[in-house]
């Protein structure tokens, strides 16, 4: 009988290690970059052609290997990164797994020259899997690997290449990534002779984000800093304002590695909760770092999962991050060029900060004769309230502001008590379509929550015994019928959670509107409120509550700078 079972022949074999670490152009470049910043390169030179399919060429001043060490690393499993089975816990280098040069030389016409020491260098040729000879090479320190007419032996894989713009586009985005993951080293990527990337070295991640994708990008970014028990979470977040349903950037890095995981994004874009609109989709970079025995590398071929020991407290601990880089002030939209906004100067609102922070400053009691000056406040528009900071000048939208107040006031109410209603000297009668006297029916207990207390009367009519009271021109038949409305629509059905979206559509609906003069005594009640919000920023659609035009801004528009 025949043996239906046989060894695969060395060749074959590489081929189908091939598959799973060389996908395309961008894989090989990822590997080559990888092993670069693994041998200690301090800047790394990358060119191809058509895409990559007819060459990749990787140049880095690293370490650079001698002649035994170049002829091993073309072996299969020969890695200088792992000796025994416990350097596989926590290995810290991007590649471990010594199968990408071999692999790579399975499907390519391969060539690597190096040196240790810029005096002697090795060159060795591959061509499909098979070495040529070893020859002398003269260059200095450092790696180049070039890689010619990839899947040339394997047509049918060669197939399944994009044209020439979506591979091109594919390795940009590799190096982009590992461009991140490194600000202090230097990359550059050329396309047919054509510069892509060139960033040089940076003094941190703010300016290797700037040099990226410049500044209308980087000057929406929030800075993400936030500790939980092993876990560090880093990084940036983008300001809701500025989130949009496409086109947002997602990367996530553990221990200074590039991972795609979904979850993880996700539980940061919960931090955004009641701060960006349904369907928005906020540009998020996020260094997580924790010991190497709490998550586990080794679980995917081109290392781009990993596996986390405690998933839940690693997906809490980002949403916690994302929510604390989003709360305070300095996280509010800025006019001008500063970009970054006016840092934590916003406690100094005018006067010098008492103990008692922003109530303080802006109290709703009468003043008396020992009351301490108040910074000036002032209304413009009838929408806008205007007053000085310590760098600058703050413009509060009175509707966004009331709106954000409003929101966490009765998400406290609706987990507690409920508010306390206003009963109607005379009932009101109001009425009704049939889906909305169901979305009635349906949230009957959160209106008595929030204060109104309704019951049916006839027909599609209900009357109304009691109301909230939020500010002196509150229309409260008005707010219930677009309130009604609006759930009964599902206008607000992207929330998630039914009490924020409850929260959410009362807030909008019952908050001061545009246009609507306010007294000083309402101006510093509303302004003292929302400093001492939970995310007073932002309102729930992800519009800013306030605006920062920042006093070096107005000096340079003077000429005083």
């Amino acid at each position: 009988m025949t043996a239906k079972i046989a060894v695969l022949a060395p060749r074959v074999a590489d081929q189908i290690a091939a598959g799973e670490v060389v996908e395309r152009p961008a894989s090989v470049v990822k590997e080559l970059v990888e092993n670069a910043l693994d041998a200690g390169a301090g800047a790394i030179r990358v060119a191809i052609e058509d895409g990559g399919k007819a060459l990749i060429r990787v140049s880095d001043d690293g370490e650079g290997m001698g002649r035994e060490d170049a002829e091993l690393a073309l072996a299969r499993h020969a890695t200088s990164k792992i000796r025994d089975p416990a350097d596989l816990i926590g290995v810290a280098t991007f590649g471990f797994r010594g199968e990408a040069l071999p692999a790579i030389a399975s499907v390519a016409r391969f060539e690597l020259e190096t040196s240790p020491d810029g005096r002697a260098g090795t060159r060795i040729g591959v061509v499909g899997g098979k070495r040529d000879a070893v020859a002398d090479a003269v260059r200095q320190r450092g790696t180049t690997v070039t890689v010619r007419a990839l899947f040339f032996n394997t047509p049918a894989r060669r197939k399944f290449l994009r044209a020439q713009a979506t591979e091109t586009r594919a390795v940009v985005e590799v190096l982009t990534v590992l461009a991140l993951t490194r600000p202090d080293v230097a990359f550059t990527l050329t396309s047919d002779d054509r510069a892509l990337i060139d960033v040089p070295p940076a003094a941190g991640q703010t300016d290797r984000v700037r040099a990226l994708w410049g500044a209308e990008l980087a000057d929406t970014l929030l800075p993400v800093a936030h500790c939980a028990g092993p876990l560090e979470v880093r990084g940036f977040a983008q300001r809701p304002a500025q989130a949009r349903p496409a086109g947002r950037k997602g990367y996530v890095f553990v221990r200074g590695r590039p991972i795609r995981d979904p979850f993880i994004l996700r539980a940061a874009e919960a931090g955004y909760r009641s701060t960006i609109a349904p369907g928005d989709r906020p540009s998020l970079i996020l260094f997580l770092d924790l010991p190497g025995d709490a998550v586990d590398v080794n679980v995917h071929p081109a290392k781009l999962e990993v596996r986390f020991r405690e998933k839940f407290f690693v997906e809490k601990v980002v949403e916690e991050a994302v929510r604390r880089a989003l709360g305070p002030l300095a996280a509010a939209a800025s006019l001008g060029v500063g970009g970054q906004g006016s840092g934590g100067a916003w406690a100094g609102v005018g006067v010098a900060i008492p103990s008692g922070g922003a109530q303080e400053l802006f109290p709703v009691e009468p003043l008396t004769p020992g009351t301490r000056p108040l910074a000036p406040l002032l209304q413009v528009f009838d929408t806008y309230l205007l007053f000085q900071t310590d760098s600058g000048v703050a413009i509060v939208d009175q509707h966004s502001a009331h709106e954000r107040v409003l929101y966490e006031t009765v998400m406290r109410q609706l987990a507690g008590d409920g508010a306390p209603a206003q009963r109607l000297l005379l009932p009101l009668t109001v009425e009704f379509t049939p889906p909305e006297l169901d979305a009635i029916e349906a949230h009957r207990e959160l209106l008595r929550r929030v204060g109104y207390e309704i019951e049916p009367f006839s027909g599609r009519t209900v009357v109304v015994h009691t109301a909230p009271n939020p500010h002196p021109r509150f229309d409260a038949a008005r707010c219930l019928q677009e309130l009604v409305a609006d759930l009964a629509g599902g206008r607000f059905g992207g929330w998630a959670n039914r009490l924020e979206r409850f929260s959410a559509t009362f807030a909008c609906r019952a908050a001061i509107k545009a246009g609507q003069r306010l007294e000083l005594e309402e101006m510093r009640e509303l302004v003292g409120r929302l400093l001492t919000a939970t995310l007073p920023a932002h309102d729930v659609h992800g519009r800013p509550t306030i605006v920062q035009l920042p006093k070096d801004e107005l000096e340079r528009r003077f000429g005083r700078s």
